[in-house]
């Protein structure tokens, strides 16, 4: 720059700083100054208000992923960072911190001046004090009025907050590019290590891209990103808080490869844990709420998710349908729900052909499907309450007649096949349809459909429970979850839990905010619960041979086929876990006939050999 150009500048430089210094006198009277703005500014940038993941946890309390938005953080105490890492950013970014009161005059004359020389912005010349005043409550425009008002804004804050106050919040807020806010989230993302393990090399890394992160990047930019690392080296070595010797040394360093990004798994259980949460009026009042506390609140939160019993799940359903292919044209997959019936954790879920971003239709917890004849339950135990008991005969003679305007002829094809006059307790092992029919006419339908809804079924009121002739023998849709915990509340001596996949949700202090289990509910008799179990102990001796537990285990259980074997099922219970498998087409109600080289195929042909995989 020519003298005389440069003679002019220091002359504007002089006047901006006056008219600095008048406009200040007039500030106390604006709004940005008021009593309002003070109150706001002391709590910027504190650690319980920092955007945070929220961790969660499996059954064990094992570390199972992390929940959070776009941004990531790891807010980090002052105490927590490393002196090297705080000496590199003061040394790079202000390093008179602890002498000025919020500006700094000689660092501000000294940017203009320095960018006047090279036709550009070359230096910032604001404090860390201007820079978290600018991050949170001014925007990005590049004019004197906003400088101004930083300024000043600045000095007012440095008389509410200490200097450790400012420099935690601001090291809390700082960008440091690929996505890190904040010193913690920056030594993870840059070096995969925790802050306390950042060595002189990385602080000085870290403390060169905060002017700008995406020229600096190392891995964008890499020669840019050494460029940027000398100059902080030498500021700290001027700054005497490195040699000389040292600082030439860290200047050959090798940059890190490429970004570190945690692993956030992904599945069916997880998404619907979430969804559950998003849901839950306790997390927050509005959807905006409860998505903030999941995705930035910090919350500790701790499900019922059992990383064995979810891979031997996985397992089972893999190795139980034959692929896509010649066999599977169909495009025929598994689907599968296991819980714990004393409280109604859910333990694993399977939601179909493997959970994406582009595939998240879980069947398991999402999918209305016609249960076939596991609905047959709920007939079994009107009846009981009825005063029916195993050794009560019913004709199970087919065809038969339904009671509707159309009298809809029903037949005995397939889970089984009656003939004349049988035992309640056979036509359960048989799954006789008529058998049934005539049971649930004799009852009366209301019944039947108000144990259904005792044991959690006909609640979404997309899907209520109609009166229709065929409802005994399964033509009312239900999820695999709402089938399991109506089998649950059998297995559990009557006692109804709604399936939970959380155990406990703790706020970022620790606090437990609420817990997931819902206290059961007594839904049936004992009697009437324990009745029906032994009842349906005879299934394996009937249309689920093929399944019995080894060890000679005690287990109980329906198998279940819609028409045209559209929908394929087996519901089973051991005492301490009920599990429910669907065999069908995810996305479309069609026949699954042929599927393995099989003819028809039935709730023992698929279904049940994967519920017995599993179980054993």
């Amino acid at each position: 720059m020519r003298p005389l150009a440069r003679f002019a500048l220091v002359i504007s430089v002089a006047s901006g700083l006056l008219a600095t210094a008048l406009w200040a006198l007039k500030l106390p009277y604006r709004e940005v100054t008021s009593d309002l703005w003070l109150a706001k500014a002391t709590q910027l940038g504190e650690l319980t208000e920092l955007s945070q993941p929220s961790v969660v946890y499996d059954r064990s309390g094992a570390f199972l992923t992390l929940l959070k938005a776009e941004e990531n953080r790891k807010p980090m105490t002052l105490s927590a960072v490393p002196p090297i890492v705080v000496q590199a950013i003061l040394d790079v970014e202000d390093s008179s911190f602890y002498e000025h009161d919020g500006f700094d005059l000689k660092s501000t004359a000294r940017a203009l001046l320095s960018n006047a020389d090279a036709g550009s912005i070359r230096q910032g010349g604001s404090t860390i004090t201007q820079q978290l005043v600018k991050k949170t409550l001014l925007n990005d425009e590049r004019s004197v009025d906003r400088k101004v008002k930083e300024a000043v804004l600045a000095t007012r804050l440095e008389k509410e907050l200490s200097k450790e106050q400012i420099l935690e919040r601001y090291l809390n807020l700082v960008y440091f590019g690929n996505g890190a806010y904040g010193v913690g989230a920056a030594a993870e993302t840059y070096f995969n290590i925790p802050l306390n393990q950042v060595s002189p090399g990385q602080a000085a890394l870290l403390a060169g891209l905060i002017r700008n992160p995406l020229a600096n990047d190392p891995f964008r930019n890499p020669e840019q990103a050494k460029a940027r690392r000398a100059t902080a080296l030498s500021q700290m070595v001027q700054n005497g808080h490195l040699s000389a010797e040292e600082a030439a040394r860290l200047k050959d360093e090798a940059l890190p490869a490429a970004p570190y990004k945690p692993q956030e798994r992904q599945g069916y259980f997880l998404e619907a844990m979430k969804q559950r949460l998003l849901d839950d009026p306790r997390l927050g009042e509005t959807p905006p709420d409860r998505y903030d506390a999941l995705f930035r609140g910090g919350l500790s939160i701790y499900t019922t998710y059992d990383p064995k019993a979810q891979q031997l799940a996985e397992e089972a359903t893999g190795a139980g349908v034959p692929p896509p292919g010649r066999s599977n044209r169909m495009g025929a997959v598994a689907a599968l729900v296991s819980m714990d019936p004393a409280g109604g954790a859910v333990r694993a879920v399977v939601g179909g052909p493997g959970f994406s971003e582009q595939n998240k239709f879980d069947i398991a917890t999402q999918g209305y499907r016609q249960p076939g004849s596991t609905y047959k339950l709920f007939t079994l135990l009107a009846a009981l309450e009825a005063g029916y008991g195993p050794g009560s005969t019913v004709d199970s003679s087919g065809p038969c007649i339904a009671n509707d305007r159309e009298r809809t002829p029903i037949d005995n094809a397939g889970d089984g096949i009656g003939g004349g006059t049988m035992t309640m307790a056979a036509a359960t092992s048989g799954s006789v349809n008529c058998a049934y029919l005539r049971m649930a006419a004799t009852i009366g339908y209301p019944k039947v459909i108000d144990v259904a809804k005792r044991l959690g079924l006909g609640q979404n009121p997309r899907y209520p429970i109609n009166e229709y002739a065929t409802m005994p023998i399964g033509v009312e849709e239900a999820t695999p979850l709402e089938m399991a915990a109506a089998y649950a509340a059998v297995a559990n001596d009557g006692v109804f839990h709604p399936p939970t996949f959380i155990d406990r949700v703790e706020d970022r202090s620790g606090k437990l905010l609420f817990k997931g289990a819902v206290e059961g509910k007594r839904v049936l008799s004992q009697l009437v619960a324990r009745t029906a179990a032994d009842i349906q102990t005879g299934v394996f001796g009937g249309t689920a041979t093929c399944c019995r537990l080894g060890g000679n285990r005690p287990a109980a259980g329906k198998t279940g086929t819609t028409d045209e074997s559209k929908n394929t099922w087996f519901a089973g219970y051991t005492p301490n876990l009920t599990t429910v498998v669907w065999v069908g087409v995810p996305r479309e109600n069609i026949s699954i006939r042929g599927l393995g080289g099989r003819g028809a195929v039935y709730g023992a042909t698929f279904a049940a050999p994967i519920w017995k995989r599993f179980m054993d």
